[in-house]
C-alpha cells in the first residue's frame, strides 16, 4: 500500500517484536511459519533447531512513486514481484514461530478471535485512482469496517473462520483521496479498495 514519504510524513516505525525468542515451554504446531516479516520458513515437527539461521527485515514496505522496498534497508524495486523476492536484510540464529505467551493473549480477542498483524497486500494506480487489495479469505461483510481520511485508510475486517481472524490497520497514505468518491467491495479472497486521488498525481 502506498505510504508517506519521509520528507512528508515520518515512515512508520518498525512493529516492535511481541519477543525474540519463542517461549520454550509452549508447543510449536507443525508447519507453523516464522513470523519475522519475509523469512518464510516453516516448521518441522521434531527438527532440530540449532543453526537455524532467520533472513528477515525488521522493517515495513515503503511504495513510493513507483518503486518498493523496506524501510530498513536501500534496496529498491519497480517491480511486485521483485519487491516480494527481496532478501532478508538482518539475520537472528533462531526463527520466531509462535513467540511468547504474552502474544498468545494479546492476539486473542475476547471472542477467541485469532487477531492478524499483517495480511499480503498488492495495488497499482492509474492517472486517477489508486486499486489496493488486501488479500484476507471469508471477511464477514456485515461487520466490516472501512473508513477513508483524507490521508489514511482505516481498516478493521473479521472473518467467518471458526474461530474467527480479525486484521485491523490505519495505512497511511502517500496522497490525498476524495473520500467521498472512493470505495470498496469485499470479494471472497480479498477486500479491494478503489482509492480516487484528490490531485491526480503520480503516487
Amino acid at each position: 500500500m502506498p505510504i508517506q514519504p519521509a520528507q512528508s510524513i515520518p515512515t512508520p516505525p518498525p512493529p516492535a517484536p511481541e519477543t525474540d525468542d519463542d517461549d520454550a515451554s509452549m508447543e510449536i504446531p507443525d508447519g507453523s511459519t516464522c513470523r519475522r516479516r519475509t523469512c518464510g520458513q516453516r516448521y518441522k515437527k521434531g527438527s532440530s533447531r540449532e543453526g537455524e539461521a532467520c533472513v528477515h527485515h525488521p522493517g515495513v514496505p515503503i511504495f513510493h512513486e513507483g518503486s518498493k522496498g523496506y524501510s530498513c534497508c536501500k534496496r529498491r524495486v519497480l517491480e511486485f514481484d521483485q519487491f516480494m523476492k527481496i532478501e532478508g536484510c538482518k539475520t537472528k540464529d533462531r526463527h520466531l514461530f509462535i513467540g511468547s505467551g504474552k502474544k498468545e493473549e494479546d492476539k486473542t480477542g475476547s471472542a477467541g478471535e485469532e487477531v492478524l498483524s499483517t495480511v499480503r497486500h498488492d495495488f497499482y494506480q492509474t492517472a486517477t485512482t489508486v486499486i489496493a487489495a488486501f488479500f484476507l479469505k471469508k471477511i464477514n461483510k456485515e461487520t466490516a469496517k472501512v473508513r477513508f481520511l483524507e490521508k489514511q485508510l482505516v481498516l478493521d475486517l473479521v472473518t467467518s473462520d471458526s474461530p474467527p481472524k480479525r486484521y485491523s490497520a490505519d495505512v497511511p497514505l502517500y496522497g490525498q483521496i476524495d473520500t467521498t468518491k472512493s470505495s470498496y467491495k469485499i470479494l471472497g479472497t480479498k477486500l479491494e479498495v478503489t482509492l480516487v486521488k484528490a490531485d491526480g498525481a503520480s503516487w
